[in-house]
């Protein structure tokens, strides 16, 4: 039976409860990527242009968070699995440049 379109009768709320579980998951490992960027910016100053890219991606990891919050969220209502998208593929290959990038710059600023 259903209310609408986007909403049924028989959404199994747990589902929907851990969605919102996931998604402060995806809060808090923005917040520590963020805490790191700023860490990152008062360690040295030749550090602060990847700290700020650092900070940056922080806040691209919440937004690809709540992204996939809210097509989980019209996937559960809608009772279909839902899409399973790019955005954490494209925060691994983010994560190991950055990683790559900052090995690199530690090495060169080392010297």
């Amino acid at each position: 039976m259903k209310m609408s379109n986007s909403e049924t009768l028989d959404v199994d709320v747990r589902f929907l409860l851990a969605n919102e579980r996931t998604l402060l998951a995806w809060m808090r490992t923005s917040i520590a990527v963020e805490a790191g960027g700023v860490a990152l910016m008062q360690l040295h100053r030749y550090h602060n242009y990847l700290g700020l890219v650092v900070l940056l991606f922080g806040g691209g990891v919440s937004l690809v968070g709540y992204h996939r919050f809210r097509m989980a969220n019209q996937a559960i209502r809608a009772n279909r699995l839902p899409p399973e998208g790019r955005g954490p593929a494209l925060q691994v290959i983010c994560v190991v440049a950055l990683s790559v990038i900052l090995a690199a710059a530690e090495f060169s600023f080392s010297r």
